[in-house]
């Protein structure tokens, strides 16, 4: 992968991460209804369209303690999903970080290449010493992705996610500044 250093830009070989625009609505509001994605996230939500318009603006204003970037195509601009640092503790240099894709996205590489790009800004614009996420047992593809990054399982929240008629328990995973291996050719 050929990440391009330029002091905190968020662009890497195949995708680029930026502020959400108004005129992402549409395509959020669609990749937000994706069965597949919500059930990935052990998302329960009901989403409307003005609902989104109003999240895409409040997201696009930089936030304590919180940020959200689209994963857009860097040759194109298309939306691909979205990767966010939520549930930011200044005080104890951590967050939590999450991501979605969109299903005609999946499996490209894109994921990981977003994940490695918010680790970056986590650690080196942020100053964050730890950063976690958590992951549901039923995504093996995810957590080999993340373990391939360097996250590491700290624990297992059991039965966190009542979803399809059943339970689901949730793999708790962090890496630590040091441990993140960032590779700039």
């Amino acid at each position: 992968m050929k990440e391009q250093c330029k002091g905190s830009q968020m662009e890497g070989s195949t995708i680029n991460l930026r502020i959400a625009r108004e005129s992402d609505v549409q395509l959020y509001y669609s990749y937000l209804l994706e069965p597949e994605g919500n059930r990935l996230t052990g998302t329960h939500g009901d989403f409307t369209l003005d609902g989104t318009a109003t999240w895409i603006k409040k997201i696009s204003i930089p936030n304590e303690d919180r940020v959200d970037f689209m994963i857009v195509s860097k040759d194109t601009d298309e939306f691909m999903g979205e990767v966010v640092l939520n549930e930011m503790d200044s005080m104890n240099r951590s967050a939590n970080i999450r991501i979605g894709i969109g299903k005609q996205h999946v499996g490209k590489g894109y994921g990981t290449e977003a994940i490695k790009l918010m680790l970056r800004y986590g650690f080196e614009t942020l100053n964050l010493h730890r950063i976690e996420l958590g992951v549901y047992t039923f995504n093996p593809r995810a957590i080999h992705v993340y373990e391939k990054i360097g996250f590491q399982r700290v624990g297992i929240l059991r039965d966190t996610l009542y979803y399809d008629e059943e339970f689901h328990d949730l793999i708790m995973m962090s890496i630590l500044e040091n441990e993140f291996q960032w590779k700039c050719e």
